[in-house]
């Protein structure tokens, strides 16, 4: 059998290895599963494995190289989704068990556009259950651990897809963002995280969360890598009312080394002493390289994040509390066995054994919030104060073109560090969370490690439909300043 290296290989190089048939598509899934195999009882990046609807699909892409059909550059590539997109016949958690006998029986939108394409699923990816947090920590079926130290987390609640394209599970992986849930584990796992407009990526299918926030995005090794994904998973999608009504957008194609006259906004409250002072300075040196090549660097003010965090806070679990009221044991989720004499008693019983602790502090938090004389005071003061987050983006965007700092406030943390900590996901998120609450397209890019040999990541930001902007920027980053 060919050996195939697979240590952070890149969808183009996979694709140019298949074409020239240096290998197959099914040893190259082969390969993977090897590496799943060896690592996976340590890193725990899964949930569940979907062996054979990779082979098949893999089988598939070779059947096509061999009749000379052309094929998309993700046909044959093996990836990992998380937990919270639907794949038909498979389980969809959401890492949590009360949905432990929930079978798909459709795709998620974003499932079937990676399928169309040849994209080969080995697998749905551990998660914060219900991608409540920033840790994997609250996943019922135990903490995903970090590649780079295994003491460590790799950030939620797309921990799972982080660390199996850190471990070299898989080359690229699906996640989601509602908070920084993309940007944060590609910043503590050394790797390109993004997530577009809200709305850019079809929601349709993916277990919700916060249904004003909630975003589906791409962790990959490079940023051509992240392009060549989003090409596919771009597009209106009719089955999604919050969908943008525009067509497919060639991101690959469209990709520009220049930064010449581009004005980078440093915001100073993203640089202050809330921020690890490493990840300060290796932000500040990555962005004089900016200036090196072209770029106008241009300090701002913006308004502190800690009103994102409050306003996160009250509006998210205001949702959670909507969304998870589906999840009832009747229609989704185990019918309790425990005798009960009426639905209600059973639908009591289901949801207060089944949830997490984060679950029901999120649902009791967000069912206050939007309470009979508590709406005005928090919910609908957090909505006005979203407003005013939004329209303070707009007033910066007329003075930049986009905005940089670090994406998390310092490299990942210690297992364990969620414990008696409700707010650790928000305090994680400080810095994303002001972006996703405004629906921004943004991307987390690896800038080099600290001492300790921690990934630290720097994020940049635009204005609303404007991701060739962000990829082309983070492109001249990938050419020519790297990590």
């Amino acid at each position: 059998m060919t050996r195939i290296d697979t240590s952070k290989r890149t969808i183009k190089q996979l694709n140019q290895g298949l074409i020239q048939k240096e290998y197959s598509a099914v040893e190259l899934l082969n390969a993977y599963l090897s590496v799943i195999e060896s690592k996976e009882k340590e890193i725990n990046a899964f949930v569940n494995l979907t062996k054979e609807i990779a082979m098949d699909a893999a089988k598939q892409m070779d059947q096509k190289i061999a009749r000379g059909e052309e094929i998309d550059p993700i046909a044959g590539i093996p990836l990992a989704l998380k937990d919270n997109f639907n794949l038909i016949g498979t389980k969809t958690t959401a890492s949590s068990k009360i949905l432990d006998n929930y079978i798909s029986p459709y795709n998620a939108t974003v499932t079937e556009r990676l399928l169309e394409a040849g994209g080969v699923i080995v697998g749905k990816a551990n998660m914060d259950a219900f991608a409540h947090g920033s840790s994997t920590e609250t996943s019922d079926y135990g903490v995903t651990k970090n590649p780079y130290d295994t003491d460590r987390i790799p950030g939620g609640s797309s921990g799972g897809s982080a660390a199996a394209v850190a471990a070299d599970m898989v080359p690229y992986a699906i996640g989601s963002e509602t908070a920084g849930s993309v940007r944060g584990p590609a910043a503590w796992c050394g790797l390109y995280g993004f997530a577009p407009t809200y709305g850019r990526f079809s929601r349709y299918g993916v277990v919700a969360m916060g249904s004003s926030l909630d975003r589906p995005g791409v962790l990959a090794n490079s940023l051509e890598d992240i392009a060549l994904v989003s090409n596919v998973l771009s597009g209106v999608d009719p089955k999604d009312a919050t969908s943008i009504p525009e067509g497919k957008v060639e991101y690959f194609k469209t990709l520009k080394d220049d930064v010449k006259g581009l004005r980078i906004g440093i915001p100073r409250q993203f640089l202050d002493d809330r921020i690890d002072a490493y990840s300060r300075q290796l932000v500040a040196e990555k962005l004089i390289e900016y200036e090196k090549l072209g770029a106008k660097l241009i300090e701002i003010d913006l308004l502190d994040p800690k009103y994102s965090m409050a306003v996160y806070t009250l509006i998210c679990r205001s949702e959670v509390s909507s969304n998870l009221a589906r999840i009832d044991g009747i229609r989704y989720g185990h019918i309790s066995s425990q005798k009960a004499e009426t639905i209600l008693d059973q639908i009591r019983f289901n949801r207060g054994e089944g949830f997490g602790n984060e679950a029901k502090q999120r649902s009791m938090t967000g069912a206050y919030a939007l309470s009979a004389g508590y709406y005005d005071a928090y919910y609908k003061k957090a909505q006005k104060v979203r407003t005013l987050i939004i329209n303070d983006f707009q007033r910066a965007f007329k003075e930049v073109d986009i905005i940089a700092g670090p994406t998390m406030p310092g490299p990942a943390p210690k297992i364990g560090v969620t414990k008696n900590n409700p707010l650790f996901g928000e305090m994680a998120d400080l810095l994303t969370e002001p972006s996703a609450l405004s629906g921004l397209p943004c991307i987390s890019i690896p800038i080099g490690n600290n001492p300790e040999g921690l990934p630290i990541g720097m994020q940049l930001f635009g204005p609303q439909f404007k991701e060739q902007l962000i990829l082309n920027t983070a492109f001249t980053f990938e050419k020519r300043i790297g990590s």
